[in-house]
């Protein structure tokens, strides 16, 4: 019998053939009446579930798809995966952490730029017909933090350090003794110590409103916040409060929360640059992600060690 997956992303549709070449049965349930449409119909068949972070998956939707045994999140964040639920019931979760790191690193520093230098205002001046030339800051020897050094945060800390001459800072929840990075205790240290704050963090319980307003004044007026972690990392109305007041002197801003609904507040501020959540999507890291899932997938059923499980608390 063929293996069934249930797809709820829709970000990788144009290489899903990766998947379908292995001879796996796809189910593309993109929108929330058709995956409850899905599991109520073809429940009974699916073993594989592919999804995001954001989109996750329910105790209540395992429990409907009786012959799950792995779940596998595109993207290094799976904040909405109920990870305890899936240890009860065994079954198996990965992420694609460093599939798409170069791809987000290269957003961050586009996001870095744009925001520092100011280039869609200028952008939009010339379309005016306008010729304002106002002296930005340059990024040449800066001071960069970050706050996660996974596979993005190292990423992104490789390219400010050798394409920038940036000194690099970092926190996570424990030093990485293999770094050649500074490590900061905490969040607060780490954002008066730099010019420009980079988020590359999971979303989720533990990291929510980890940037708030004693935060951003640590940041300081001429530092710039970036954020292509999740949205739900830093508090929103902190953020708004800081731009407006000058706290800080920008943000740059790939993910939100509550997206795909952005606050007005943000759309009216001219010292923000924004995304609509679009970091790690390229051709090569679409092509890159779901390649990562098939070689778990094929590790998993063959019985191999997964390439990118994902510790899950005992079961209970």
């Amino acid at each position: 019998m063929g293996h069934v997956v249930l797809v709820l992303v829709e970000t990788v549709n144009d290489c899903l053939y990766l998947l379908e070449d292995q001879g796996y049965e796809l189910i593309l349930a993109p929108s929330a009446a058709s995956r409850a449409e899905a599991i109520a119909t073809h429940g009974a068949r699916i073993d594989v579930v592919l999804t995001r972070g954001p989109l996750g998956l329910r105790d209540d939707e395992m429990a409907a798809l009786p012959l799950l045994g792995i779940i596998c999140v595109i993207g290094a964040g799976y904040e909405e995966v109920d990870l305890q639920a899936a240890s009860n019931r065994g079954i198996k979760v990965t992420n694609g952490a460093g599939a798409n790191a170069s791809c987000v690193a290269d957003h961050t520093l586009a996001l870095l730029l744009s925001t520092v230098r100011g280039i869609p205002q200028a952008d939009a001046s010339v379309r005016r017909n306008e010729w304002i030339k106002v002296r930005q800051p340059s990024l040449s020897g800066k001071r960069l933090g970050i706050v996660g050094l996974g596979a993005v945060g190292q990423a992104i800390a490789k390219r400010a350090a050798l394409g920038f001459d940036m000194s690099v800072s970092y926190h996570t929840r424990q030093p990485r003794p293999d770094s050649p990075y500074t490590y900061r205790a905490n969040v607060h240290d780490l954002a008066s110590a730099v010019d420009f704050l980079v988020l590359a963090t999971p979303g989720g319980a533990g990291t929510r409103h980890l940037v708030d307003a004693s935060v951003l004044q640590a940041l300081g007026p001429d530092g710039y916040l970036i954020n292509i972690g999740r949205g739900s990392v830093v508090d929103t109305q902190a953020l708004i409060t800081a731009l407006a007041a000058g706290t800080i002197a920008g943000a740059g801003l790939d993910v939100f929360e509550g997206e795909p609904l952005v606050p007005d507040g943000l759309k009216t501020l001219g010292n923000v640059v924004m995304t609509p959540h679009v970091a790690g999507q390229s051709p090569e890291a679409a092509k890159d992600t779901v390649q990562l899932v098939v070689d778990n997938l094929q590790a998993f059923f063959s019985g191999r060690p997964l390439l990118t499980p994902l510790q899950l608390p005992a079961p209970r």
